[in-house]
């Protein structure tokens, strides 16, 4: 026995060894076109999609709390009186009828929740580019980068990209190969009404509101702030207009932050503006090499715990694009193994201690009003987002899911007496960032009253992986409500 253990613990070693040599990413061959090409970024607050195109580089940003509305509540109050006469429906057999009154008298007379909004993007424009070679992007599932590499007028370019882990800022980093050959034109854009674009000394800012939705005002204030670091000689950098300009460097680094005024659900009296400062202030004072670093290694410290090793990478010239074509006919172990990696980079990228968690597109979205509304749905998906944390190793990243546990007990003792007389708390099938415990939708889908339930067994599951019976203490009665 005692043998058999030692092999097998040396067969083990040996697979760690392998998984830990291996190099996980997506590359390909050509730029992204549409939304759904880019390549994903996020720090838990910030979320960028790079598109990777060497003469108007676009990312799609994303901060975690721009959300249409304003602190609210959505229980009918109806619902109490309405649902003797259901019971008493179903009982006969009208289940049509039944249907009908829930919709109209136990949903919500309010609203069904708010959608989660974009940001905007940042344009990056360099002349010269438009007949670039030698065309390479990636995403590095291993140190939470992207990089853009091609060839224009004889002078091979690089766009190093990463949401830092560690700063709270997006920061882009420029390189070439000869001297003197960066140049370009960074400037904001965003798809809310009535955002303000200007100059603030050498800084460019957006600021704007979240829209308004379904009779309620957009009350999130939100602000962006852009601006450029340089090396070389003869640079020379200027901001006018909101547009950051850098001429002729040798090296630059575009640094960008967002920031709003939630403070939590039920407060939103932050300051959009010197939080945005801050980050970017603080950002800039430090040595950017030094920063790419602490970003790389505090990512490893989650990405790196756990991987799957499902044989050697025998595609590794193909773009990923051609090898998920080819997946039907051809056997591709390794790309099910950086499908893997990449289910588990999602999770890192999307819910950190301390921010919301993942919503139903994690925290990438472009629509001012996405499929769902891109809220919690509490009936499967925000779950699933969350099934692999802990055996994959991930066990702080529930903080944010057990925060909006936590958040919607509380809500929900006011809806479950609302709208049934009861005691403890009520969670229907669809939550937002206002941790509305309301029925939302029709009754076929939102007549749902065990989303507490369902979620509260997270909470369960991490006692199970854990052992940690103080955390079971406080949880308990989270679940009990």
């Amino acid at each position: 026995m005692k043998i058999l253990r030692t092999i097998t613990l040396c067969c083990l070693a040996c697979l760690s060894l392998q998984a830990t040599a291996q190099s996980y990413k997506l590359w390909y061959d050509k730029p992204a076109l549409v939304w759904t090409d880019a390549l994903p970024l996020g720090n838990g607050r910030l979320g960028a999609m790079v598109y990777g195109i060497p003469a108007t580089e676009r990312l799609q940003l994303n901060e975690e709390t721009i959300w249409a509305g304003q602190p609210n509540k959505n229980a009918n109050p109806h619902a109490k009186a309405a649902l003797p006469v259901v019971q008493n429906l179903i009982w006969k057999g009208e289940y049509r009828k039944a249907q009908d009154m829930c919709t109209e008298k136990i949903m919500s007379n309010t609203n069904f929740g708010m959608p989660y909004q974009p940001f905007g993007d940042v344009y990056i424009s360099a002349p010269g580019m438009d007949g670039y070679s030698q065309y390479y992007r990636e995403l590095s599932l291993d140190s939470a980068r992207c990089l853009t590499r091609w060839t224009a007028h004889g002078v091979n370019y690089q766009r190093e990209v990463i949401t830092s882990f560690v700063d709270n800022v997006v920061m882009v980093r420029f390189t070439a190969n000869k001297p003197h050959s960066i140049t370009f034109n960074a400037n904001f854009t965003s798809p809310h009404d009535d955002v303000i674009i200007r100059t603030d000394g050498e800084e460019a800012t957006l600021e704007g509101v979240a829209a308004k939705h379904e009779g309620l005002k957009g009350k999130v204030r939100f602000m962006g702030r852009m601006a450029a670091q340089i090396k070389g000689g003869e640079a020379a950098k200027t901001c006018r207009d909101g547009v950051v300009s850098v001429k002729n460097a040798d090296e630059a680094v575009l640094y960008i932050s967002i920031a709003t005024n939630f403070v939590n659900y039920k407060d939103i009296t932050g300051n959009e503006v010197e939080r945005s400062k801050q980050a970017l202030h603080t950002a800039m004072a430090k040595d950017a090499r030094e920063q790419m670093a602490q970003h790389v290694a505090k990512f490893q410290s989650m990405m790196h715990r756990n991987s799957l090793w499902l044989g050697a990478d025998k595609y590794q010239n193909l773009p990923t694009d051609e090898r998920l074509i080819r997946f039907a006919k051809q056997d591709d172990n390794y790309l099910v193994a950086t499908y893997y990696a990449f289910g588990r980079y999602l999770l890192i990228c999307s819910s950190q201690p301390g921010t919301q968690p993942a919503n139903l597109q994690g925290i990438w979205n472009d629509k001012m009003f996405p499929s769902w509304d891109s809220k919690y749905t509490t009936n499967i998906n925000m779950e699933m987002n969350y099934w692999p944390s802990e055996m994959t190793n991930l066990s702080e990243l529930n903080e944010p899911l057990f925060r909006l546990i936590r958040e919607v007990s509380e809500t929900g003792k006011e809806s479950a007496q609302t709208m049934y007389g009861k005691n403890g708390w009520v969670l229907h099938h669809n939550t937002d960032i206002w941790r509305v415990t309301g029925g939302i939708d029709k009754a076929a889908s939102g007549m749902w009253m065990t989303g507490g339930a369902w979620v509260s067994s997270h909470l369960w599951q991490h006692y199970l992986y854990s052992g940690d019976k103080e955390f079971l203490r406080k949880a308990y009665p989270i679940m009990k409500g």
